[in-house]
């Protein structure tokens, strides 16, 4: 199962990287699926832009297709656990991010992004780059 990022939609939407598109079109939606987090980043983004209901209109038709995976009770300890590892670390990594890898790895799918430098530095991640 793969389950996208944030900027792996951003360069769909955008029609940034014919490769993403090409492996998004050849890959069963069933396949696919949006962490809630993602969603939520994605609306913010259509929500602050200069056209905002001309873009929201443009990523729930996105979305559609896809199953969006919340952000559970039992997913906010993968949540915690992973953060404080992270931090104990000494690595920094973006709260949104760390909810999007604590959903992935709790679902144990792969995440698509093209931030794989950060993403890497979480143990047990699988992560793909479509770009």
């Amino acid at each position: 199962m793969y389950y996208l990022d944030t900027n792996t939609c951003i360069y769909y939407l955008n029609g940034r990287s014919d490769r993403i598109k090409a492996k998004l079109l050849s890959t069963p939606p069933v396949q696919i699926a949006i962490p809630a987090m993602v969603k939520a980043e994605l609306l913010l983004g259509a929500y602050k832009g200069q056209t905002p209901a001309k873009t929201l209109d443009k990523v729930e038709k996105f979305l559609q297709p896809f199953e969006v995976i919340p952000f559970s009770d039992q997913i906010t300890y993968e949540y915690a656990h992973m953060r404080s590892t992270i931090e104990q670390q000494g690595s920094t990594i973006g709260p949104n991010d760390i909810i999007i890898a604590a959903i992935t790895r709790f679902h144990e799918a792969i995440l698509v992004t093209h931030n794989v430098k950060e993403f890497s530095r979480i143990e047990g991640l699988q992560i793909e780059d479509w770009k």
